[in-house]
């Protein structure tokens, strides 16, 4: 039977930063790594509030994004 081992969590902070020529709104993107991989979805919520709170645009959204290796 394959087992999975979680390797990996990063985070990725979008931010809206504005409308370009055509009414789409533009965002920017930051990752950051090597985050615990056992970070509840709660803890990383917070962090990344706080985090973005250092940053003068608005926060749009947070993704985890989860690595595993899968193995027998």
């Amino acid at each position: 039977m394959a087992n999975t081992n979680h390797v990996d969590t990063n985070i990725r902070l979008i931010y809206a930063a504005g409308i370009d020529q055509e009414g789409n709104p533009v965002f920017k993107r930051k990752s950051y790594n090597n985050v615990k991989t056992t970070s509840t979805a709660d803890e990383i919520f917070q962090a990344a509030q706080a985090i973005a709170s250092l940053c003068q645009l608005p926060l749009y959204k947070i993704e985890r994004d989860d690595k595993s290796e899968i193995n027998e």
